[in-house]
């Protein structure tokens, strides 16, 4: 399994920004992360400068949402859909794209989800529930 640290996570999408911005090819796991990239340019100036991302992971930013967990989040539900796993979450996701007329706009409402499933299993010392992930995606697909 790979587990990637914080400083490697950061120097993959400041990788990704940089190999974007010269026109080079990339894997295909770099190109989906690039696609998420372009959709936040608020994030490109820190993706820009590798070694003072990894700096900077001594100095959390209370104020500011972190722009690698924040792409990181868009990546693992793209994979989670792509894959289907947990079982559900790619029709649940397409519900809720339609229902926001808006593929960006739905990710941002399902990392709500994830991140919540995220904190419950950790707060509880239990595995994540993806059907209480699953359901709450759901919910969020048909409700006004």
């Amino acid at each position: 399994m790979f587990n990637p640290s914080q400083a490697d996570v950061r120097r993959f999408f400041c990788g990704v920004y940089h190999k974007l911005q010269a026109q080079q090819p990339m894997e295909a796991i770099e190109t989906l992360a690039g696609q998420w990239i372009t959709e936040h340019p608020e994030f490109h100036a820190e993706l820009a400068d590798v070694d003072t991302a990894v700096a900077k992971l001594s100095q959390p930013d209370a104020v500011r949402e972190n722009p690698f967990l924040h792409l990181s989040m868009h990546l693992s539900i793209s994979e989670q859909c792509s894959i289907d796993q947990p079982p559900g979450i790619r029709q649940a996701v397409e519900l809720l794209t339609a229902r926001r007329g808006d593929l960006h706009t739905a990710h941002h409402e399902v990392m709500e989800c994830l991140g919540r499933m995220l904190w419950e299993s950790q707060r509880a010392g239990r595995p994540p529930d993806g059907q209480a992930y699953i359901d709450e995606v759901r919910r969020r697909a048909t409700r006004d």
